[in-house]
């Protein structure tokens, strides 16, 4: 008769098993307020899904604002290695939002119908975390503000980035302080408003294409930024054919023309002449 086996128990190997007087795993990730955090206002199965997958892409874009924001200081500053690094973990950030949507795909068009009306006139298109992204990135418009007036405290930290330099600001004048040519009507824009494309910056990006080894901290600066536009690019992408396969060509719930809107997002290029000079190698 074979012998009987005992479950293991942790404590043998040193774990500790009492918390009473200690921080435990619970407690330091402070898990009653966020499992705490999910509150259907339906009885649809579908919509604790669908608060989830919106809660936790949340959670990684605070993370992306926390990287992008470094990595901006970091190529102000003139220090890549750890710029790299930041926009590394951005561009993974968005491998994992854009896993996410295919969790949400598993929804259909009739689980969604049972919840839909719950959510009122609240929409992604509000995130005021991704409109800070989208600003930090470069992709500023002064528009998208006006869904945020009546959170003053928000609204005024997207206005402060708004009128920041972004990512792509610092990345072309940090070639023109390793001796890169850039028209100085570029580097004394006004950086509240959208950046316009320009051929002293496209110009600049080709000198470094074209002879990576002497420019090779700018070659891979350009890389990183390339990767990430490429993921981000890739989760607008899914989010379009994600809704398009959940409501159709149907209104957005904030009022949007829905797929139509989001289609039209996905013609914006945060780097452009990074792109654009690809044809000219």
């Amino acid at each position: 008769m074979a012998d009987v086996v005992k479950p293991f128990d942790p404590a043998q190997d040193g774990a500790q098993m009492t918390f009473d007087q200690r921080m435990s795993y619970g407690d330091y990730l402070s898990l009653d307020k966020v499992l705490d955090a999910q509150a259907p206002l339906s009885q649809a199965h579908d919509e604790l899904l669908f608060i989830v997958q919106h809660q936790t892409s949340e959670l990684w874009m605070k993370l992306a604002l926390h990287e992008m924001t470094a990595a901006k200081a970091a190529i102000a500053a003139g220090n890549l290695p750890p710029a790299f690094k930041m926009l590394s973990r951005t561009a993974r950030i968005f491998e994992q939002l854009n896993s996410a949507w295919d969790v949400l795909r598993t929804m259909t068009p009739s689980d969604y119908t049972t919840f839909r009306e719950a959510l009122g006139q609240s929409s992604g298109f509000q995130s005021y975390q991704y409109r800070a992204i989208e600003f930090l990135a470069g992709n500023k418009n002064a528009a998208m503000l006006r869904p945020h007036a009546h959170v003053p405290k928000v609204h005024d930290w997207l206005v402060s980035l708004k009128n920041q330099t972004s990512l792509y600001d610092e990345a072309i004048a940090l070639m023109s302080r390793s001796g890169l040519e850039i028209d100085a009507s570029v580097l004394s824009r006004d950086h509240s408003e959208p950046y316009q494309p320009n051929d002293s910056v496209r110009n600049a990006w080709l000198a470094v294409y074209r002879d990576p080894n002497a420019h090779w901290p700018l070659y891979e600066l350009a890389e990183k930024l390339v990767d990430f536009e490429d993921y981000f690019r890739r989760w607008r992408f899914n989010h379009v054919t994600t809704v398009e396969r959940v409501i159709g060509f149907k209104r957005g719930t904030g009022g949007t023309s829905g797929v139509t809107y989001l289609r039209r997002m996905l013609d914006v290029v945060l780097f452009p002449e990074l792109w654009d000079l690809r044809a000219d190698l």
